[in-house]
């Protein structure tokens, strides 16, 4: 099933975007989702983070800040318990800008 996924292979029965959001929203709005999707019984998911741009102005910020930080925030409670696995997406489901997040079965979080 790894190998499926990496090659992109299986299909996400859900997805969510968070492109344009801020961190604190973007956060939020994961959570949610990731709750949810697995509290509908989904096992895999798309999250669409962007590849983030280079932004120069005045104060210097990490490009792709999203695509940094949602493996983290995966990692951590209260999705932790239902995330099994996060692995980048293949480039016909984003690419560097998406990860496919494998979630546990129901009732087993």
């Amino acid at each position: 099933m790894h190998r499926d996924l990496v090659r992109g292979r299986l299909r996400p029965e859900a997805r969510i975007d968070l492109h344009g959001m801020t961190l604190a929203v973007a956060k939020a709005e994961l959570t949610g989702f990731i709750l949810s999707a697995w509290a509908s019984g989904r096992r895999l998911v798309l999250v669409i983070t962007g590849k983030g741009k280079g932004d120069h102005g005045p104060l210097p910020t990490r490009a792709g800040a999203l695509r940094h930080e949602v493996p983290h925030w995966l990692h951590m409670a209260p999705v932790a318990a239902v995330v099994m696995q996060v692995v980048p997406a293949h480039v016909r489901h984003g690419g560097a800008g998406a990860y496919y997040v494998y979630l546990r079965r129901p009732g087993r979080g």
